[in-house]
């Protein structure tokens, strides 16, 4: 037999072989994209007492075991409909007029925990709950308060959940949120993920997904925090502060502009936020603060940690209320910058005694005695509950340092 018969026998047999391993075996675990239920959104807020005759009437559990000890939950889900997701430019925004309700649909249960929930609401549709797409997971602030152990736990253990999802706290009611139906996009959850994907592209908020919010609250020396939102008038959607959490549990809630405070003790750039500052005595001036660097030191004094935060900003002078403030002299941009750093060390010192005030150490400075001070730590701390009763009293120093960058053009 010659070199190219036997090659092409030896392609005859693997090319049978395939055919009857692939008629075997098949694709046993498959789904028809029809026969699920994607959930793009869900909400969770407390339930009344009416809750309980609810639940009773659909629940899987009446008569069979006994009943979980949580309050009672209200759980809504958005899910999309089949064929009405806009899948390319020409089809997609609010711009074109479309509304939300002809792209998704939502649904509430009640329930004891988050997966007696969920398992009510199968009971509703046919189709199968497929979270491989859950693009936004909203708790009411009243839900976060009493913890998410529960939430967190489902969540953990389910293997389609991405890592990458947001989870947020809103303020009031978390079902308005899966039931808005903003005028620029006309699937409410994609809306709500790309309005706080942009804000950490633009610098306006740190990178925070569900799975660094875990990482953060699994670690000894540090909490997490969440994106607290709220809605506005139209519809629209504020990050309006922080959550912070203390374990599993919120504990406070920032300001908007605290968020700042953040992001300079952590380094995070690009910078993007304005600040209004009086010079002078009377004279007003905005500058663009465009750019952050820091450092965090941690050092022991009395025997206790004391921190040493380094940051520099780089600022624009983008607009002033009178033509007397001769720009073109060094003194006053000078002058600008010290104003700058003033209230920069003011921000900082209000957010950090606040954080320090409910024991919730989000800037994870517990971790950095853990790396540089082991001693200390396998010492006095060891454990996340004795760290966060000595993060209410360690001590810090601010060292701030600003540069106006650029004073804009003017014509001749």
């Amino acid at each position: 037999m010659s070199n190219h018969a036997y090659t092409r026998a030896n392609m005859r047999r693997c090319c049978a072989a395939l055919l009857i391993l692939s008629l075997l075996t098949g694709c046993w675990d498959r789904m028809e994209l029809e026969e699920r239920a994607v959930v793009l959104g869900i909400s969770v807020d407390t339930a009344g007492p009416e809750a309980a005759q609810q639940e009773d009437e659909i629940s899987h559990l009446r008569g069979k075991y006994p009943v979980p000890p949580q309050d009672m939950i209200r759980v809504s889900v958005q899910i999309a409909l089949p064929g009405q997701i806009p899948l390319g430019p020409g089809e997609g925004g609010g711009g074109t007029g479309g509304k939300s309700e002809d792209t998704v649909w939502v649904l509430d249960v009640v329930g004891h925990t988050l997966d007696d929930a969920l398992m009510n609401l199968q009971q509703q549709i046919s189709g199968r709950l497929f979270f491989g797409h859950l693009r936004v997971i909203v708790v009411s602030e009243e839900f976060a308060r009493k913890g998410l152990e529960n939430l967190n736990d489902y969540l953990h253990r389910n293997s389609e959940v991405r890592r990458k999802a947001w989870l947020m706290v809103s303020k009031g009611s978390a079902k308005e949120l899966m039931e808005a139906a903003p005028k620029l996009e006309r699937v409410p959850t994609l809306y709500l993920a790309s309005t706080l994907d942009n804000a950490v592209r633009e610098g306006k908020f740190p990178v925070n997904y569900i799975g660094t919010f875990w990482n953060n609250s699994s670690k000894k020396g540090q909490e997490g925090f969440l994106p607290y939102v709220q809605i506005m008038q139209g519809e629209n959607v504020q990050i309006s502060g922080m959550a912070f959490f203390k374990g599993a549990q919120m504990v406070g809630v920032t300001k908007p502009f605290e968020i700042v405070g953040y992001s300079v003790i952590k380094g995070i750039s690009p910078a993007e936020y304005r600040v209004i500052l009086q010079i002078r005595d009377s004279q007003i001036v905005t500058i663009h603060v465009t750019n952050r660097e820091s450092a965090t030191r941690v050092e022991l004094r009395d025997g206790k940690p004391h921190f040493i935060i380094t940051a520099m900003t780089e600022v624009d002078l983008e607009e002033k209320n009178e033509d007397i403030i001769p720009i073109d002299s060094s003194a006053i941009l000078e002058e600008i910058g010290r104003e700058n750093e003033e209230a920069i060390k003011e921000l900082l010192k209000g957010l950090v005694q606040k954080t320090q005030e409910q024991e919730s150490d989000i800037f994870g400075l517990g971790e950095l005695v853990r790396a540089y001070k082991p001693s200390y730590w396998n010492t006095h701390v060891k454990t996340a509950e004795q760290w966060r009763e000595i993060y209410k009293t360690v001590t810090f120093d601010y060292n701030i340092t600003s540069k106006v960058r650029r004073v804009g053009m003017k014509a001749n």
